[in-house]
């Protein structure tokens, strides 16, 4: 009985081990064939920009998309701002302009690129690729919105973020 046991276990361990490099082998071979990826280009149209970065496995990136999605005050408030989305788990190529340069990276590349390794990473940032405000971690609605208004109203030029989030209750 122990005998079929470790059998079973050990057959079991042998694919689960294949398994997971089959995965790490279509994950090679579609980085190797990244011309026939769609490209995703996060370079903003409007004057602000925000990039989420989240990773699968996120609970508070979940409740984030679902705060985006149902609150009207945060829907409203991202009117006027280009709403980007990255995976960090992905490696789709992805066009981007920070600091005034384009680059081309994949999500995961980028990710590390803007330092956005805890998550959801909140990066607000303008048309010519300067970044705003980078805010790791998760926000409730009131205060998303407060910090939306800071970026959209331009009093990051005149303030820190701590500074206007005191002065306008958003805390």
């Amino acid at each position: 009985m122990k005998r079929a046991v470790t059998v079973i276990g050990i057959l079991l361990a042998i694919i689960l081990t294949s398994g997971c490099q089959k995965q790490e082998d279509n994950v090679v071979s579609r980085s190797a064939d990244s011309d026939k990826v769609p490209k995703k280009v996060i370079i903003p149209q409007k004057d602000h920009a925000l990039l989420i970065v989240e990773s699968r496995s996120c609970i508070y990136c979940k409740q984030l998309n679902k705060d985006i999605e149902t609150n009207e005050r945060l829907q409203s408030a991202l009117k006027d701002l280009d709403l980007f989305r990255i995976m960090y788990e992905n490696y789709t190529p992805v066009k981007a302009n920070f600091g005034g340069k384009e680059i081309e990276l994949s999500e995961r590349e980028l990710a590390r690129f803007l330092n956005a390794l805890s998550f959801p990473n909140l990066i607000f940032y303008d048309r010519t690729g300067n970044i705003i405000l980078q805010i790791p971690g998760y926000l409730k609605p009131v205060q998303f919105v407060c910090i939306i208004d800071f970026v959209k109203t331009g009093a990051y030029k005149e303030k820190d973020v701590n500074t206007y989030v005191k002065e306008n209750n958003c805390a």
